[in-house]
């Protein structure tokens, strides 16, 4: 064995002065805690749950506690989060009156005991609690547990998602990645390649590749109702407050907005064929600033009392606001489980 300093330098880690981790060599641990809280803020607090169902309005209020540890390991590449967490979200419901007048409010918590990486893959506990245990508290906490409790396990789910995906390590990655050559260096970038059209003696850019970061949804549903029937739930807020148990607004009309799951989406008619086609631009509230996508509904009756319907969701962006790599999943989730599916299960159109 050589000596301590004498060993082949090839072998020896040494600190760079320009402090780079050669090869992910050592271990880079980011603390995640105080990330933890505000991302998890952006999710949960502030969220309208119920408005005007049952003549019910739930919303949550603050993160009122979050204990624990939170941190992501990084080494060769490898990313290796780590977190027990104890969460607990603050929320308020109000019962009113039929002329909207309020009869009385009353504040729960919803509490996660739980969070871990050890139990990434499955639900974690969900304890939900009301401070007025009395017929109207009972009825909101009831409210709440089959609203509220999807809600808030669906963005739990986000933040895992986050974690495994490297949280705030990720962004402060990617920025290291970004590295300025000095001027003259070689590998200079060239102007896109251009086309010349010799007939017409005219220079013709080649068109970009299709862009990046995006992917499209297909899907194709069968369903016992005729094409009218589909098209009309489909464009009817009524029907759609109904079978999805959230608030909806929707315009009939070419040109015309719409907003649907509580204002979680929101977007524009571009083409309405009555029992045949429906064209929509959509956007998600979590996206990006400025991205929208683009729906497409076409309506077939192959036999009587039998539709088929084809879509295509397009320019679904892979990554939201926040990093998380789960739009398009979520997305198609949600076409599958939130839309079609329930509209077999309230309207009785199954196959």
């Amino acid at each position: 064995m050589a000596r301590l300093g004498e060993g082949d330098k090839r072998w020896i880690v040494e600190d760079r002065p320009d402090g780079t981790n050669v090869h992910n060599w050592h271990w880079a641990e980011t603390d995640c805690l105080e990330w933890s809280r505000n991302f998890l803020t952006n999710l949960l607090a502030n969220k309208t749950l119920i408005d005007g169902e049952g003549n019910l309005k739930i919303r949550t209020k603050k993160i009122e506690k979050l204990e624990g540890e939170a941190y992501v390991n990084i080494r060769k590449g490898k990313i290796i989060p780590g977190y027990e967490l104890n969460l607990v979200v603050s929320w308020e419901g109000e019962v009113k009156e039929a002329d909207g007048s309020s009869v009385m409010k009353i504040e729960g918590n919803v509490e996660f005991p739980y969070i871990a990486d050890e139990n990434a893959d499955e639900d974690p506990e969900v304890k939900v609690m009301v401070k007025d245990e009395g017929p109207i508290g009972k009825r909101l906490k009831d409210a709440f547990v089959v609203k509220g409790k999807p809600f808030v396990l669906e963005q739990v789910k986000t933040y895992v998602n986050a974690m495994a995906n490297g949280g705030p390590a990720k962004e402060e990655g990617e920025v290291k990645k970004v590295v300025k050559k000095p001027a003259g260096a070689g590998n200079v970038a060239l102007p896109p390649p251009i086309a010349v059209d010799e007939k017409a003696n005219v220079v013709v850019a080649k068109k970009e590749k299709k862009k990046e970061g995006f992917k499209t949804i297909t899907m194709t549903e069968k369903f016992s109702c005729r094409a009218k029937d589909l098209f009309e739930i489909l464009m009817d807020e009524n029907r759609w407050k109904g079978f999805t148990q959230s608030n909806a607004r929707i315009s009939k009309e070419v040109g015309g907005e719409f907003s649907i799951f509580d204002g979680s989406v929101t977007g524009t008619n571009v083409e309405l064929q009555e029992g045949k086609l429906i064209v929509q631009k959509w956007r998600f509230g979590n996206w990006p600033d400025g991205l929208h996508s683009m729906v497409r509904i076409t309506f077939e009756e192959p036999q009587s009392g039998v539709t088929v319907i084809n879509l295509t969701h397009t320019d679904v962006p892979e990554e939201d606001r926040y990093g998380n790599a789960t739009v398009v999943e979520n997305t198609e989730r949600g076409w599958r489980d939130l839309i079609f599916h329930r509209i077999r299960a309230v309207f009785g159109f199954g196959i």
